[in-house]
């Protein structure tokens, strides 16, 4: 794929202050697009534009806003902004997601567990929402989804976080039989371990970051340039053709089992683990 194949694009990547979402950001600027990253942090985001700017010399393509994606009248605004500040808009990548508390079913807290059901769930069907009529006046457009290996392969402890990725894969295959004729693309991608922000609270001398070395066959872990490297494909006419899917980024990972996080459930023991059942 060639630099500028994606000039004139207008395109919004939520979450785009960090880790995948920066990495998308700047990968979708470098091909041509006109990237507009939103999220809550307004020094974060600030401080990305900046780098971006100064690693792809486009200050004219790449803006940010603040936005919680939860929110309906701030998905709204922001896809307006991304619109305008494109040639209309042609493509999203929803990106702001996130979990929660790991435990067990029977210890959920239901105020956690349903945040991490909205911020999933609920700010990637918002996206489509409010993205579906400006993508339509474009002639059409491509939107992403952000699922996870815990979509579809077990994640023991995560609670409402494999539910809200299989949530947003279900959404996003319906979306794609629903807006085809409209020439909107709808898919989704699964990253496995990518070595972001949030994933450095795994020591690499942990019990859980081996199971992820010894279930992905490649033997390593990912970097967020490998998913946007994905993303910009998915975001662009390469895949014209390519609809109501959802693609493994993980190394092989899903081809074993899901990772082992149990030393992370302080202070509780197997008993309590497992609710008393065992035996």
């Amino acid at each position: 794929m060639g630099e500028n194949n994606l000039d004139g694009f207008g395109i919004l990547v939520t979450g785009g202050g960090t880790g995948i979402g920066k990495a998308c950001a700047t990968s979708l600027v470098l091909s041509g697009a006109s990237v507009t990253i939103c999220g809550r942090t307004k020094n974060t985001l600030q401080d990305t534009q900046e780098q971006i700017e100064l690693v792809t010399g486009k200050e004219e393509k790449i803006q940010y806003m603040v936005c919680d994606v939860t929110q309906e009248e701030q998905v709204e605004q922001v896809l307006d902004a991304a619109s305008r500040f494109g040639k209309g808009l042609r493509g999203v990548v929803a990106n702001a997601g996130g979990g929660g508390a790991l435990a067990p079913y029977h210890l959920q807290n239901l105020d956690e567990f349903t945040r991490v059901l909205h911020l999933n769930v609920l700010g990637t069907m918002l996206c489509i929402k409010h993205s579906v009529p400006h993508m339509k006046k474009s002639g059409g457009g491509s939107f992403v989804g952000m699922s996870s290996i815990a979509g579809h392969l077990t994640h023991l402890w995560f609670g409402a976080y494999p539910v809200a990725k299989a949530g947003i894969e279900a959404m996003i295959m319906n979306a794609a039989d629903e807006f085809g004729p409209s020439n909107i693309r709808f898919n989704a991608v699964r990253p496995g371990f990518i070595a972001t922000e949030i994933m450095e609270g795994i020591p690499r001398e942990s019990a859980t970051y081996k199971s992820y070395i010894d279930n992905t066959p490649l033997g390593d872990v990912g970097v967020p340039e490998d998913v946007a490297s994905l993303v910009k494909f998915l975001i662009s006419n390469d895949s014209r053709w390519i609809t109501g899917q959802c693609i493994n980024i993980d190394g092989g990972h899903s081809l074993r089992r899901g990772p082992e996080f149990t030393e992370f459930l302080m202070g509780l023991t197997n008993e309590e683990i497992l609710g008393g059942l065992q035996g």
